[in-house]
Parts: structure tokens; sequence; C-alpha cells
């Protein structure tokens, strides 16, 4: 690894807005050492008549300190390339690509960051090779990610305010970005003084958490990586930058720009809000805990419950085979049941602990592994068979687990909803990060096929039911007051119209020594 220079976490550089530069009023960075791979991204189109003068720009610091300079052309119709192979200096680390069809602004980023993960960079900024973004602001762009203070750097032109009008921001650009920031804003939850700087600084860490390659190759690539940032919970800093208008072309149209921006934000917003999904704000969610359903009454947590209450499970042993957010285990050891547990998730062992006997942290994709001497009156396997390689073996393993006449609840959703059946005809399947179509499901199943899956590993099911599409999670009124009728009405339909409108299937099994006629 190459030796460099460390930046100094307390530097601020002094803008000079006159000359589009950011002074620096601290020692030299080369006398600072640090062990970091560091990239500049230069974003380039029809870009021939600036980006000599942009390379040129680039500190000399800077050029001592970073391992590459890589300009990625998106397949220009001028001579930006010949231009940028023709810079004379620092030959070393300057490298030049070129797309063989143009990707468009977001579409050239995807490629740029992509880039820097498979050159195992630690950080990269993206600089445009117009020069609008000034290189003197490199090293101060970079800092606080090298620093460890944040995993994205935003330039901004509007932290200060009249830096913009200073340079030459035409005034209608000026309100344009203020009132869209404002709104954004407003629907996202975030409090930036501008979305639409192009100046940007990433840590590679980040990079490698999105679904980059789900985002758009348009110009509002730049607002879905800021969604997907607070979304991740990564740190983001915004850094005052000097603004530049010159003789660039904007290549933005900037009502369609807007709008897009607007949508995206919005979508964000019913994300964030679960009353839809969206891949590209997916960001960490992976292995999250599944929430608790208590607060509907015809959600199958609250229908297990109720039926284990009339089980009366008062004194009798319990075993949840995957707790999730662990709400289904504190209820039952509530009600005076001794519950134990079997999962893998370290957060859900951690809060299932609390409340039960024994938390076995174990992978139920190797059941057979775990050695479990006692024989429950009841076992629990809540929304947990459809995330299965083999759910056949672990309902076979339970009968060993559970004694004769013991109780075996199951929920399985139910793929043949109306919600999926219209998105099959619409040619979607929208995948989600919870729900009948969640991202971590390896088996779809019917109400008819689980039950089947039931039958052929022997379990005699003593009760079926199913649960409603859960609107109240969208619509937490439904609960209240005269809307509550709604609900009831749609239970109603949903026990009328099973195959069509239930959510879930709820089956009530008895570990029994043969069959018996239902």
């Amino acid at each position: 690894m190459r030796a460099s220079s460390q930046f100094p976490a307390s530097q601020q550089p002094v803008f000079n807005n006159e000359e589009n530069r950011c002074e620096e009023n601290t020692e030299n960075i080369s006398q600072k050492t640090i062990r970091k791979r560091i990239g500049i991204f230069v974003i380039a189109y029809n870009a021939e008549s600036h980006i000599r003068e942009t390379l040129s720009r680039i500190p000399a610091d800077i050029w001592d300190v970073v391992d590459i300079v890589y300009v990625v052309d998106d397949c220009s119709t001028d001579d930006t390339v010949e231009r940028a192979l023709s810079f004379p200096e620092h030959r070393d680390k300057l490298v030049i690509l070129r797309n063989r069809v143009n990707r468009m602004y977001g579409g050239n980023q995807k490629l740029g960051y992509q880039y820097a993960i498979d050159q195992n960079l630690d950080a990269v900024v993206m600089l445009h090779a117009d020069g609008q973004y000034a290189p003197e602001c490199l090293e101060k762009m970079i800092g606080p990610i090298i620093n460890g203070d944040c995993d994205v750097v935003i330039g901004s032109r509007m932290l200060r305010w009249g830096d913009a009008r200073r340079g030459r921001m035409p005034l209608y650009k000026l309100v344009g970005n203020i009132i869209l920031t404002k709104l954004q804003n407003m629907l996202s939850g975030m409090n930036l003084s501008e979305f639409h700087s192009g100046y940007r600084a990433y840590s590679t860490q980040f990079l490698k958490k999105l679904p980059l390659w789900e985002y758009t190759d348009s110009w509002h690539f730049d607002t879905q990586i800021l969604l997907a940032a607070q979304c991740s919970g990564a740190k983001l800093q915004e850094i005052a930058i000097p603004t530049y208008y010159g003789n660039e072309i904007c290549r933005v149209n900037g009502i369609s720009y807007a709008i897009h921006c607007l949508l995206t934000t919005l979508q964000y917003c019913m994300f964030r809000k679960k009353i839809m999904y969206s891949r590209a704000f997916d960001v960490g969610q992976v292995g999250a805990q599944y929430p608790s359903k208590f607060h509907d009454p015809f959600s199958s947590h609250s229908k297990i419950i109720k039926r284990l209450n009339q089980e009366s499970i008062v004194g009798k042993t319990v075993l949840e085979l995957g707790v999730g957010d662990a709400s289904m285990v504190e209820r039952m050891a509530a009600m005076g049941a001794t519950v134990d547990a079997v999962e893998h998730n370290e957060a859900s062992c951690d809060v299932a602990e609390r409340v039960c006997r024994r938390v076995y942290r174990h992978d139920l994709e190797a059941i057979d592994q775990l050695q479990i001497a006692e024989s429950y009156d009841v076992v629990i396997l809540a929304d947990v068979l459809e995330h299965l390689r083999n759910p056949e073996y672990l309902l076979s393993k339970a009968k060993t687990i559970l004694k004769t006449g013991g109780l075996l609840v199951v929920s399985l959703p139910n793929v043949a909803n109306v919600y999926v059946r219209v998105n099959l005809l619409l040619g979607r399947f929208p995948y989600h990060s919870k729900g009948i179509l969640d991202r971590s499901h390896l088996r779809f199943y019917t109400l008819k096929t689980a039950e089947q899956l039931l039958i052929k590993t022997g379990w005699v099911i003593e009760q079926k039911d199913v649960t409603t599409i859960p609107l109240t999670i969208v619509f937490p009124f439904l609960m209240k007051g005269p809307w509550s009728v709604l609900l009831n009405c749609l239970h109603g339909i949903t026990k009328a119209w099973k195959g069509l409108y239930a959510y879930q299937g709820l089956f009530y099994c008895r570990n029994v020594n043969r069959p018996r006629l239902l």
C-alpha cells in the first residue's frame, strides 16, 4: 500500500470566491501519513474545453495523497477523451475510461462507483469534468471520510447564504434549488441545505451497502443515493464550497428533473411509512426482526395468542422456533407458560432471554444438530417455514420434540392473495422487506399447498383460520371508533373468500399416533 498523507481533522479551508479556491490555513497535508486508499472519480461528458483545466486544478498535495484519479467518459461526441489523454502530468495515477454507449448521468456514476469498489478504494470523490465544482476543495471533501467522521460528504453551495449568487448561479436556479430542497426535506425528514449539489464524496463501505444497480440512470440518481444514506443510518456531512457558473453547458431539463426528484422523495416517504416498498431504499435491512402484529386484532399473532388462551397454557411448556422481535414469547410467558426458544438472530435472542427459560442460539436450517431432550406441550412455527430450504425436515423434526397430543401452530403467507394476483397480471413480482413477497422467502404457498405440506409430513390439522390483509399498518385509524366496522367487514369477506383475500393461513395441528377424520 502506498504511503501518503493524513488530513487534519481540524482543518477548515478559507474560501476565496473570487478565485474559486479553497485556501488552506493549516500545515501542508503531505506532512501527514495515512493508510487509506483514495480515488478521485472525474465524471465527464462532452467536456473537451474544460477537462485539462479541471485536472490541472487538482492540488499537487492531492495528487500526492490519492491512489488513482480516473476519468469516466460517457461516450462523448467531442474530443474529451483525447484531451484527457494528452494531460502531461501524473501519468502514473491518471486512468482514462470510456463507455461504449452513453449511460447518462446516473448510469455513469454507477460504473464509477463500482470501479472504486473493484479497486479496493476506501473513499472516492466525484468531481465534474466541467470545472463547475472546485477541485481546490478536494481535501476538504475527503478529510471527514478519511478521519472516520462520516460516510457521505456533500459540497453545498447553499450552506453559506450569498455564496451561490456571488458565484453567478442564475436566480431561477437558486430559487428552484431552495424550493425543491425545502420540499424534499419536508418529505424525507432530512435537514440539508441543498439536495442538488453534484460534488460528493463517499466511503466505499457505504457504497457496498447500496443496491446501486437498482438506481436510475437519470439525473435524480443523486437524490436516490442521499435518501438511501439516511435510510441506512449513514453519517452525512455538508461542506461549504464556492460556486462558479461559467460557459459550461447545462444538459438538465429542470422541470423534468424537479418532478423526478419530488416523486422519488415521495416514494421514499411512503417507504418509510410502510405504505409501499422500494428496493432502492431497502438498505441494511437484511436479517431485520419481524415486528409485533398485536396492534391488529385479526393478525396472526393476535389470533395465535387467542387460540393459546383457549388452550390454557398456564404451566405448560412452549417452544417457539424463530422468535422475531420476541413479542410472542413475551405474551406467552405473561400467560403463565414456561417458554423456550430457538433463534439465530443475536438481537432477537438478547430480547428473548429476558423472558424465556432457555434460548437456543441456533439456525433452524441445521435443527438436526441441536440436541433438545425435552418434549413440549406446544410448538410455535409462526412466519418461519417460508424462510427455509427444507421446511419438510423441520416439520418432521418438530414431531420428536412435541408431546403426543401436543399442539403445533403454523402460520404461512398465502401467495394466491389478490395483491399478488393483480401484480402478476401486470407482469410484476414486487419483492418487499416483509409480507407475502418478503425477499428472504425461499418457499411460496397457497392455503391449499400449505395444508398439503402439513398433511404429507404426518400432522393432523385440528383447526384452520386465515388473517386479513394488514391495512392497519397503513391506516391505523381503522382500529378506532366506527372505523373498526370496516375492519370487521374486511375480515368477514376474507373468511368468505379465503383463497383470494387471505393474507396468511393459520393451522393448528396435533401430534397423534394415528390420523383421525376431521
